[in-house]
C-alpha cells in the first residue's frame, strides 16, 4: 500500500478517539450530491429507455418491422392488391435478418349497432400471423381462430367496445362502402387494450379470407406483406437491402414492389421518440454538473480542514503531486460511497416501479398506463463508469490548491 493511499484511507475513516475525522457535514454533502445525482440519472435513463421500447413495440405490434406493398400504394388502407408468389416468398426468406413473414389485407368499414355507428379499419390477417403482441394485450376473451372457425371472428379494442357497448361474444355488422354496398356479420372473440389510442380506436382484426372474398381477390392476393426482423438495430440497413432487391421484381399483376420500415410509415412517432434522447442528455449533463460542484465544494472544505496536515507533510519532504494524490484518493472513496448509495436508491426505486407500477400515467396523453422502466445492464455500467470518470476529472482542479499552501503558515493554521 503506497503512502498516499494509506493517508487518504486514514483521513476517510478518521480517528474517533482523537476526533480527527473529516468534517461530517462536508462528507455527507459530498456523498449525498453524488448519490442523488446518480440515482436521478439512473431513473431517468431507465424511464426513457422503457418508454421508447414500449411505444416502439406497440407501433411494431400493429404494423411489424417492415411492410412490402405495391409501389403505387398511396394509402395503407386502399384496396390495391399485390400477388404473393413462391418466388417472392423465397426472395424474402433468403434475407438472414427476416425471421417471420405474414400477409395482410386492410379495408375501411363502418360498424353499425342498434344505438351507434363507428368508422374503423379492418385488418385481415393470414393463418401464420404472429399473435404474440395481441395475446399480451388481450383483456377479455382470446384471439381469433383463422383456420377452424366457421364464423367470422374479430377482436376489437376496449375503446371501440366501450363506445359501441359491445363485449366478448356479441355480434356486430360492418358495412363496406363499395359498389354495391356490402355487409358482414362478425362475432367478437376477444377485446384488446394497448393504451395506444391512435391505433386502438381504429383497428378491428379479422381473418384475411373475409376481406379477400369481399374484394373478389384470389387466395394469394393481399394488400401487403409484413416482415419481422431479427435485430431492430439493423432495421434501416435491412429495409434498404430489401428495397433494392425488390426494385427489379414485379409480381404477376405487374406491380412494382417496395419495402418500407415502420419508421418510414410512422415518421412523426419515431421522430418524437428520437427527441427524447436529447432530454436524457440534458438531464445527465445537469446532474453531473450538480454532483461535480457538490464534490468540489466538499473537497475544498476537506483541504482547508487539513491545512495543518498539508504543512506537516510538506515540511517532511512531501511534494505537491504526492499530497494531491492523497486528496484524489480521498475523492475516490467519497465518490465510490456516493455511487453505491446512488445505485441502491436508483435501482430500488426502478425495481419497485417496474414491479408494482406505483406511478400511474394518463394513457390518452402518454399511451401508457404507468411509468415504464427498462433495466439495461450495459447502460447502468456505462452510467456508473462515466460518473466516476467525470467526477474524478472535476476533482483535479481543486486538488491544485495544495500548491498554494506553505509549510510555515499552514502549521500555525487553526
Amino acid at each position: 500500500m503506497n503512502s498516499e493511499f494509506f493517508i487518504a484511507k486514514r483521513i476517510y475513516k478518521g480517528d474517533k478517539k482523537n476526533d480527527k475525522r473529516v468534517s461530517s457535514p462536508a462528507i455527507k454533502i459530498a456523498i449525498s450530491g453524488i448519490a442523488l445525482g446518480l440515482a436521478i440519472m439512473l431513473i431517468s435513463v431507465c424511464i426513457i429507455i422503457g418508454f421508447k421500447k414500449q411505444i416502439r413495440e406497440k407501433v411494431i405490434g400493429f404494423g411489424s418491422h417492415i411492410q412490402v406493398t405495391g409501389f403505387n400504394h398511396g394509402s395503407q388502407y386502399e384496396d390495391h392488391a399485390i400477388a404473393f408468389s413462391d418466388t417472392l416468398k423465397q426472395l424474402l426468406k433468403s434475407n438472414p435478418e427476416i425471421t417471420h413473414i405474414q400477409e395482410f389485407i386492410t379495408k375501411p368499414g363502418i360498424i353499425k349497432t342498434d344505438d351507434d355507428f363507428l368508422g374503423v379499419i379492418l385488418k385481415g390477417v393470414s393463418d401464420d400471423y404472429d399473435w404474440s403482441f395481441f395475446e399480451s394485450n388481450i383483456i377479455d376473451g382470446g384471439v381469433i381462430d383463422t383456420i377452424a372457425s366457421d364464423v367470422n371472428q374479430a377482436i376489437i379494442s376496449k375503446i371501440i367496445a366501450d363506445k359501441l357497448h359491445l363485449k366478448t361474444g356479441d355480434k356486430f355488422v360492418i358495412y363496406f362502402v363499395q359498389e354495391p354496398v356490402r355487409a358482414r356479420q362478425f362475432v367478437i372473440s376477444g377485446v384488446y387494450e394497448t393504451n395506444f389510442e391512435d391505433y386502438d380506436k381504429l383497428y378491428v382484426v379479422c381473418s384475411s379470407r373475409v376481406l379477400s372474398a369481399l374484394n373478389g381477390w384470389e387466395p394469394n392476393m393481399f394488400t401487403g406483406i409484413e416482415l419481422l426482423v431479427k435485430n431492430y438495430d439493423n432495421l434501416d440497413e435491412t429495409t434498404q437491402d430489401l428495397f433494392f432487391e425488390l426494385a427489379h421484381h414485379r409480381d404477376r399483376l405487374g406491380n412494382s414492389l417496395y419495402a418500407r420500415s415502420i419508421k418510414d410509415i410512422n415518421p412523426m412517432i419515431f421522430n418524437w421518440l428520437n427527441l427524447l434522447d436529447m432530454n436524457v442528455w440534458v438531464i445527465l449533463v445537469l446532474m453531473l454538473l450538480v454532483s461535480g460542484f457538490t464534490m468540489i465544494s466538499g473537497l475544498l472544505i476537506i483541504i482547508l480542514e487539513r491545512t495543518n496536515m498539508i504543512g506537516i507533510l510538506k515540511s517532511v519532504g512531501a511534494t505537491d503531486f504526492s499530497i494531491r494524490k492523497v486528496f484524489l484518493y480521498l475523492s475516490v472513496f467519497l465518490i465510490g460511497q456516493g455511487m453505491i448509495w446512488g445505485n441502491v436508491i436508483g435501482l430500488t426505486l426502478c425495481y419497485l416501479q417496474n414491479k408494482f407500477q406505483l406511478i400511474k400515467l394518463d394513457p390518452s396523453t402518454y399511451y401508457l398506463s404507468s411509468v415504464p422502466i427498462e433495466l439495461n445492464l450495459w447502460f447502468i455500467i456505462l452510467l456508473n463508469v462515466g460518473t466516476l470518470i467525470v467526477s474524478l476529472l472535476m476533482m483535479i482542479g481543486p486538488s491544485y490548491l495544495v500548491a498554494k499552501i506553505t509549510p510555515a503558515k499552514s502549521i500555525r493554521f487553526e
